[in-house]
């Protein structure tokens, strides 16, 4: 299916846990005309499916915990139908999400500027999925599927600043807390594993190995805008809109 034929815009948002993901996505399901949102979150497999490790913790973050073939279906659905599978029901918007400090005006201008611009470029729903594990080596088959790949980066020290001033996930069946070490021994190590084939020497907190990014079609938010979630809504949303522009075109 070509892209003008298909019949939604999915635009994947990916990046280490706590790089600002789901605030970044549902900043944008509220500026964009016709945008929704979906969580990889909401693809983990019941929790007594959930791998356990060396150590005898459960592993929430890597591959083997999440059902792909679920998702990817679900993401063809929504190619092919301009909607959502009407049995999928998230329970990731039950998590809070933390206070991003984005500049509520400039938010206001974007949302402003995206109704105006509205027509050609938003003729088709456009569905924001958010994921710690979309754009790895493993997930190529899923990575594919993007029309718009926007990677957020984060250092170790602000994930674990981050992951561990959190209370705890509602899951499919219960509540998960992060045991002791959690961030280190499995979030960030798991991180690094999966995505270091992107960077130089495989350091994920170093350069990244740009052709390769451009090639995959994946945009990294820039040093600059990680520090400030206005800076990287603005970012998003160009990325987004330049993408919509190019389709309306066609």
């Amino acid at each position: 299916m070509s892209d003008s034929q298909n019949k939604a815009v999915l635009v994947g948002v990916s990046g280490v846990s706590s790089s600002g993901k789901t605030t970044l996505a549902r900043l944008l399901r509220d500026i964009l005309p016709n945008a929704f949102i979906l969580h990889e979150d909401d693809f983990y497999k019941t929790d007594q499916e959930i791998p356990v490790n060396k150590d005898g913790v459960q592993d929430w973050d890597c591959l083997e915990s999440l059902d792909l073939e679920a998702l990817e279906k679900a993401l063809d659905f929504i190619k092919t139908h301009g909607q959502s599978p009407p049995d999928l029901e998230s329970k990731e918007d039950k998590n809070a999400v933390g206070e991003s400090g984005v500049d509520k005006q400039r938010v206001a201008e974007l949302k402003d500027q995206a109704h105006k611009n509205s027509g050609a470029t938003t003729e088709v729903p456009i569905f924001i999925i958010d994921g710690f594990l979309l754009f790895s080596q493993e997930m190529q088959h899923i990575r594919d599927l993007f029309d718009v790949k926007l990677f957020l980066r984060a250092n170790h020290k602000t994930v674990k600043q981050r992951r561990e001033a959190r209370s705890g996930y509602v899951t499919l069946e219960g509540f998960w807390e992060d045991p002791p070490g959690y961030v280190d021994s499995v979030v960030w190590a798991n991180y690094a594993k999966d995505h270091a084939f992107l960077f130089e020497d495989g350091d994920v907190e170093g350069k990244l190995k740009e052709e390769l990014c451009q090639r995959l079609g994946i945009d990294t938010a820039p040093q600059a805008v990680q520090s400030s979630m206005t800076a990287c809504v603005d970012w998003a949303y160009t990325k987004i809109s330049d993408h919509l522009s190019k389709r309306a075109a066609k």
